[in-house]
């Protein structure tokens, strides 16, 4: 055999391989187009409002198929009370069900009349407003309508949530954290 007759077959040998490498990147390109357009979501943190569950940064996945339960964080499409930019999103706690009577008193939680606990507040933000004699978050009282949630940020001095713009339809609870995979040192399903 002469080289000009193996040319050819190793030409079409690189073709089919490059070929095939096109088409399997076509098809995971394709998968993850789906699977994050319909079933998943990954979300940057920008901002304080949930510090120091989250940092500005925190890169999260969140599932869009979800029951919302008490403690769920969630990501939400800024209300128009908000009076943010269009198209803005947060993320929040959910605090208060569809049906539940919610109050806070003297940085105390209570829900339909118990007091609840909430540990996610156990951070240096809170002792220094106590420190100062200020509760950590403002008294309120509220009912919640049937179809809508009561959310509010973690670090509660400076988070635009509820208590700025009352109560969330269902419908603007977009999507349920379930992972910080950023950063690395901080991968965790679980934010208590």
């Amino acid at each position: 055999m002469t080289k000009k007759q193996q040319k050819p077959a190793e030409e079409e040998s690189w073709g089919k391989f490059f070929r095939d490498v096109l088409v399997m990147f076509l098809i995971f390109a394709s998968i993850y187009y789906v699977i994050f357009s319909f079933f998943l979501a990954n979300e940057v943190v920008s901002g304080p409002s949930m510090q120091p569950t989250f940092e500005d940064g925190d890169r999260l996945i969140a599932v869009r198929k979800f029951t919302p339960k008490r403690n769920d964080v969630v990501i939400i499409k800024a209300p128009a009370k908000a009076h943010d930019q269009a198209g803005a999103m947060y993320i929040k706690r959910v605090i208060g069900l569809p049906g539940d009577t919610v109050q806070s008193n003297n940085d105390v939680l209570y829900i339909n009349g118990k007091k609840v606990a909430q540990p996610y507040l156990n951070n240096q933000y809170k002792k220094a407003d106590n420190l100062a004699g200020s509760n950590y978050t403002s008294n309120f009282k509220v009912k919640i309508k049937k179809g809508y949630y009561w959310v509010m940020g973690d670090h509660r001095d400076v988070s635009k949530d509820s208590r700025y713009f009352g109560q969330v339809k269902r419908s603007y609870l977009l999507s349920k954290v379930v992972l910080r995979y950023w950063p690395v040192t901080k991968i965790s399903t679980n934010f208590y």
